[in-house]
């Protein structure tokens, strides 16, 4: 009897769950709230802000606070894979704003994250939709969560589909693939559960030996503006926000240093607003992104997290940003703890609050924000007003992402199809061919003639390296083709393959040895006579050095950049040897090899590469891919030269000729200039039109030139238009980039390519800090680099 009783409140209970998800779940509808009614916010047909304002109307403040904090995913901060009853006793029992980086099998050294629900594809999909769920209908207002997660090169999820390091896609120079990149990552993040991804990074990296210019675009704005639009454009097109970081002015930390430090950027005003700004002023007017993470510097000693004119009148009121403003971990808890601008926790988190911050992100609990935040309003410290501004914020990104019309995956088990598929990986195969930029190629020893080798010695510290292509913020768990099984897989049998590592990435006394070398040890100079020896009988010797994530990345930065290590030492005595040297350089940041660039006869720049890596550099080194990737940030001959950028302002980085100079003191000249990169084959320009030649402030200049291949190779070029205005109000660089095209032609054929210089392209902050197009006469200047100018023609503004 008590058996029969059991079964039957058992069923009892099931047809109760049953009956409660039917009256939730209705055609074009969800009952949200569970009041069994269709509220003005629970209706497709309203406009968002009714919406908003009706779901405002109805929250509580332990509801509202609620939305405006990051609760980590599992592993960070959660210590569940999946919903249990104990979530009633926590604080997001009344909803979370987002959940960031939830059960995507993160492999980081700080805190890796392995879980079984990131593989299969669905079988996360399923997951997401569980924990989804249970804030559906297991909360009062039922407000969806926002599942954030990172994708800088790439989605930061278990097998996703990998892109090079976001230094190498601004190598490309490639709107058309970014653009393409960008809806890959969006179409996996849907797939997956993802409904908002941390990408692109818009900082422009000015200083060499910053350890994130990995993590950049490079140095220019326009470059990483147009491409940073593409890659917005890309992931928002696949109905997942993009959230752009790190606002603002977070790449140029005093002496480029990172970690610890981070703060005191040494940046004048207009500096800031047409360098670090730029891009993020450019891609939220044009992109139109739903985020914007913001960063934990200062900025003339006010920190940005707590910057009203930075969160409010700048991203607000003057760029026009809709989204919502999520800290960048411990920015908040930074307002007290190192900038001391607050005294307290408390006063941090009302700072943040007041100055436009929406979502508070930190690796620790969310109450930890939350109930200070409760405690202010009570206190009157805070008003509704305010609080309803930023919740509405973040409500209004959920809206427009249709999580309050349809807030699951619609089908889990289409992931296992359109994550990591055949085109995706296509795609990134591609980007890493495009990544490729050869800095010299000395009697065109390259490409190698595969049929003419027998012998080849691959060595260096990188050539059997493949961490470069796994970071804390991408693709985790991907099979990975290091250099050597990639030369190795490539000529097959035609040739015998030999492999000597030579020497470590780093000595023993690294960084130290920098300044005060160390002489060799005896495991040392065997490791270097031992690839001497092997040489000796090579008929080319690939040597593959650099970097790798221990040496570029977070907290990472570089008071030198030469080759770490003895690598250099390697490099020399290979050459001493009077085989032919092909130098590979796997790294993350520009690197002062300038007895390398004088002696080495070929080197060609790989950046951090994805997991073709292997067969990119194969396919490269003996010409079925063409290399046309260009520099994205100059390469100075030494720190001492630092900084050394371009753009720069007339006459900052002259060298010592010239009327008022005499001495011979220094080293000038970039070692490889912004926009550089060589090819297997030969380009020519000529013609260039420019249309109208005079116009009003208002009017648009149309730009043309023909490129012809001269040489016997296909091969792609990346046409660089860069813009001189001759005479200003104001002191303005030299001239900059103010467009760029990558072409692919074959031989012999010739292409005809246009820009369009819009007012913006000519606009300049004036006297009174505010753009402004100027009347008078403006250089068009057309290269294959910043140095390279081959054709120039003048127009003019008239008033």
């Amino acid at each position: 009897m008590k058996k029969l009783q059991l079964l039957l409140s058992l069923l009892l209970f099931c047809s109760f769950v049953s009956a409660q998800e039917k009256n939730i779940y209705h055609k074009g509808w969800v009952d949200f709230n569970k009041n069994g009614k269709m509220d003005v916010f629970e209706d497709p047909s309203q406009t968002i802000d009714k919406r908003i304002d009706d779901l405002l109307s109805q929250m509580t403040v332990e509801e509202k606070t609620c939305q405006l904090a990051t609760l980590y995913g599992y592993k960070r901060v959660l210590k569940e894979e999946m919903p249990t009853p104990s979530w009633k006793n926590e604080v997001w029992k009344d909803g979370i704003a987002n959940i960031d980086e939830e059960l995507n099998n993160l492999t980081s050294k700080t805190d890796d994250a392995p879980t079984q629900y990131s593989f299969p594809y669905s079988k996360h999909a399923s997951a997401i939709n569980t924990i989804q769920k249970w804030f559906v209908e297991e909360t009062r207002m039922g407000i969806p969560v926002d599942f954030t997660n990172e994708g800088i090169h790439g989605l930061n999820h278990d097998r996703a589909t990998s892109l090079p390091a976001p230094i190498a896609i601004g190598s490309t120079w490639d709107k058309e693939l970014v653009r393409h990149a960008g809806q890959t990552v969006g179409k996996e993040a849907k797939a997956l559960g993802y409904t908002n991804v941390y990408a692109p990074i818009l900082d422009v990296a000015r200083d060499q030996r910053w350890g994130r210019v990995v993590e950049t675009y490079g140095e220019n704005p326009f470059l990483i503006a147009e491409l940073g639009k593409q890659m917005t454009l890309g992931i928002q097109e696949e109905g997942v926000a993009s959230t752009l970081k790190h606002f603002a002015v977070y790449s140029m930390p005093k002496g480029g240093r990172d970690g610890a430090a981070r703060t005191d950027p040494h940046v004048a005003p207009r500096e800031m607003y047409q360098l670090y700004l730029y891009p993020f002023r450019r891609v939220i007017q044009e992109a139109h992104p739903l985020g914007v993470m913001s960063s934990y510097n200062d900025w003339n000693g006010e920190p940005i997290t707590g910057s009203y004119y930075f969160l409010t009148e700048l991203l607000r009121q003057k760029f026009g940003f809709n989204g919502y403003v999520v800290s960048d971990s411990e920015a908040v808890e930074y307002l007290y703890s190192k900038h001391h601008v607050a005294g307290d926790i408390k006063e941090a988190v009302r700072q943040a609050f007041e100055a436009g911050l929406n979502v508070r992100t930190n690796f620790s609990m969310p109450q930890t924000y939350i109930m200070p935040l409760r405690q202010l309003y009570k206190e009157g410290k805070i008003n509704i007003k305010t609080l309803d501004s930023r919740v509405g914020d973040v409500l209004r990104v959920k809206f427009k992402l249709g999580l309050f019309d349809d807030p699951y995956v619609k089908d889990p088990k289409a992931a296992d199809k359109i994550v990591h598929s055949e085109a995706s990986s296509a795609m990134g195969l591609q980007m890493n061919r495009e990544a490729m930029v050869l800095l010299k190629n000395q009697g065109n020893l390259l490409p190698l003639n595969k049929a003419n080798i027998k012998n080849i010695l691959v060595t260096g510290p990188l050539a059997t390296e493949k961490n470069y292509a796994t970071s804390r913020y991408g693709p985790s768990h991907n099979p990975v083709t290091n250099v050597l099984d990639g030369i190795k897989n490539y000529v097959g049998t035609g040739a015998t393959v030999t492999y000597t590592k030579g020497c470590n990435i780093v000595d023993a006394t690294w960084p130290e040895s920098e300044i005060i070398e160390t002489p060799l040890t005896a495991q040392e100079q065997a490791g270097i006579d031992s690839a001497v020896t092997a040489a000796k009988n090579a008929d080319v010797v690939i040597a593959v050095v650099g970097e790798d994530v221990e040496r570029a990345g977070e907290s990472l930065s570089r008071t030198g950049l030469n080759l770490p290590g003895r690598q250099l030492k390697l490099i020399q005595a290979l050459q001493a040897t009077g085989k032919p040297v092909v130098m590979v350089m796997i790294n993350g940041q520009p690197l002062t090899v300038n007895w390398e660039n004088k002696y080495v006869p070929a080197i060609l720049e790989a950046w951090f590469p994805g997991p073709e890596s292997g067969k990119v550099i194969a396919e490269t080194l003996f010409g079925d891919n063409n290399p046309g990737g260009k520099l994205s940030i100059t390469f100075p001959k030494t720190t001492g030269q630092l900084e050394f950028n371009f753009p720069f302002k007339p006459g900052s980085q002259a060298g010592q000729g010239g009327a008022n100079s005499w001495g011979k003191t220094s080293v000038n000249g970039a070692l490889y200039p912004f926009g550089y990169g060589l090819s297997y084959t030969t380009f020519a320009y000529d013609n260039l039109q420019v249309s109208p030649e005079k116009e009003n402030q208002q009017g648009d200049i149309t730009v043309t030139v023909d490129v012809t291949n001269t040489g016997q190779r296909k091969g792609d070029d990346v046409v660089q238009l860069y813009l001189k205005q001759e005479i200003s109000s104001v002191t303005v660089y030299e001239y900059d980039l103010r467009g760029f095209e990558r072409i692919n032609l074959n031989p012999g054929e010739k292409k005809t390519v246009k820009f369009t210089l819009h007012p913006d392209d000519l606009a300049i902050l004036d006297k009174n800090m505010n753009w402004t197009v100027e009347p008078g006469k403006f250089m068009v200047m057309i290269g294959q680099s910043s140095e390279d100018l081959k054709l120039k023609k003048e127009f003019e503004i008239m008033k």
